[in-house]
């Protein structure tokens, strides 16, 4: 574990211990596959862009309230690199309204429509499963799955369309009902346990694209205090290269930090695909593609 989770500055030494304790991780073989006509994983890191088709989604750039909206936003952050674009119809924030799984079809399916047939691969965050086949059926190349009350019907879906599944890690049956986190100096155990039954779920349901997602993105009752969530945060992005050893690739929401960054909220995200790509991360979730590709791009990640 880093011991920089207690202290207030994260030094090379701290990486280097890192790596001195966990290094064989580093040589784990992790999967590669097809998605929308590109190869993700170990060597091909990505990017997924991010549209909003709820009103309380919090980074405003990304909300779309119309369809023809999302679209236009969907081809430009496919013409800005994003190899996936990952549309969802109720926000994650713990006190946005909640959208009924018939509602958040009538809003995505014409979405999904209309980026699959402009040949953009979509991914649609969803926890229901309803709302999973629905837009398997109408071309969605994967489902990013927020929680693990109806996983085991999504896998089932998601294998029959040959599609691919972000497995999020949710302390709680899905997003919109988390418990409190489990808040441990070394996040790592609790995460392997966690992807470790649901990977076995979803293979053998016969899926065979799989990313896992720490789901830190999600928001948790005791991580209101922000630097508590950042530093947990930046914890587990340091330490998503130990993840290796299940074999699957490492995908993350980057966060936003908004009390640290304030009016600069927007360069938030390209900052932690730092950390996320020190942490052998394949598939970058962000709202700011174009930022954050030209980092990866100077780190030569990308």
């Amino acid at each position: 574990m880093l011991r920089w989770f207690t202290a207030r500055v994260l030094q090379l030494e701290h990486l280097a211990d890192l790596v001195a304790e966990h290094g064989d991780c580093l040589k784990a073989h992790v999967q590669s596959f097809a998605l929308g006509g590109r190869t993700i994983g170990d060597e091909t890191p990505a990017l997924m862009g991010v549209v909003n088709l709820s009103a309380d989604s919090w980074y405003r750039e990304s909300v779309c309230l119309t369809t023809e909206a999302a679209i236009e936003r969907g081809n430009i952050l496919d013409a800005q690199g994003a190899a996936l674009v990952d549309v969802g119809g109720e926000s994650s924030l713990l006190d946005a309204v909640r959208v009924e799984a018939i509602d958040q079809q009538s809003i995505l399916l014409p979405v999904v429509e209309g980026l699959v047939g402009r040949s953009v691969a979509v991914s649609v965050e969803t926890y229901h499963a309803s709302v999973a086949e629905a837009c398997l059926e109408r071309g969605a190349a994967v489902i990013n799955l927020t929680g693990s009350g109806e996983a085991p019907a999504i896998y089932d879906a998601v294998a029959r369309h040959e599609a691919g599944v972000i497995i999020c890690f949710v302390q709680g049956p899905n997003v919109r009902e988390v418990r409190d986190l489990q808040l441990d100096a070394d996040p790592v155990p609790m995460l392997l346990d966690y992807f470790g039954q649901q990977i076995e779920q979803a293979r053998a349901a016969g899926v065979g694209k799989i990313f896992i997602d720490p789901g830190l993105g999600f928001y948790y009752r005791n991580l209101q205090d922000s630097a508590v969530r950042v530093r947990h945060q930046m914890n587990v992005f340091l330490n998503s290269f130990r993840l290796r050893q299940l074999g699957w690739p490492v995908c993350h929401a980057l966060p936003h930090a908004f009390d640290f960054f304030r009016e600069e909220a927007r360069s938030a995200e390209p900052f932690f695909a730092v950390m996320a790509a020190l942490g052998r991360t394949s598939l970058f979730r962000t709202h700011e593609v174009a930022r954050t590709r030209a980092v990866l791009e100077t780190l030569g990640v990308y």
